[in-house]
């Protein structure tokens, strides 16, 4: 007969926390790539990304650069997730992707546009942090 493993509060509360982490930053990497994808297709809200600097429709080069954007988010999304990435390589993508959201957080909240601010430095922040705590070790029970 074998003892069952004695279990601390603080392994419980971790076990959970960090498959929580991952949603949280798959759903709000999701939300970037939708509203990237939309910027990309001519939605004209130029006012709410890239500075601020063009009102409206943006202009091609910078709805490429949106384009591009939207798959590395979800493939960002799937590593957060645990659905793509394992072991040491997870833990080194989304620590990376971590440290560039709160780059981010620094350049939004630098952008000229107070509506640009207003809205992605809380997003990239919840980001950067729920990617950091995503890319902790599980505790195996």
């Amino acid at each position: 007969m074998t003892a069952a493993p004695i279990l601390r509060p603080t392994d419980v509360a971790s076990a959970d926390r960090r498959p929580l982490a991952g949603r949280v930053a798959a759903a709000l990497l999701l939300a970037a790539a939708g509203f990237e994808l939309a910027l990309a297709v001519g939605a004209p809200w130029g006012a709410l990304a890239w500075g601020g600097s063009h009102a409206g429709v943006l202009p091609v080069a910078l709805r490429a650069a949106s384009a591009v954007s939207v798959p590395v988010y979800v493939a960002l999304g799937l590593v957060a997730l645990g659905r793509l990435g394992r072991g040491r390589l997870r833990r080194v993508i989304l620590r990376a992707f971590s440290v560039y959201f709160g780059l981010g957080v620094l350049l939004n909240a630098a952008s000229p546009s107070w509506l640009e601010t207003l809205v992605w430095v809380p997003m990239t922040l919840a980001t950067a942090v729920s990617l950091w705590l995503a890319s902790r070790p599980q505790v195996r029970v």
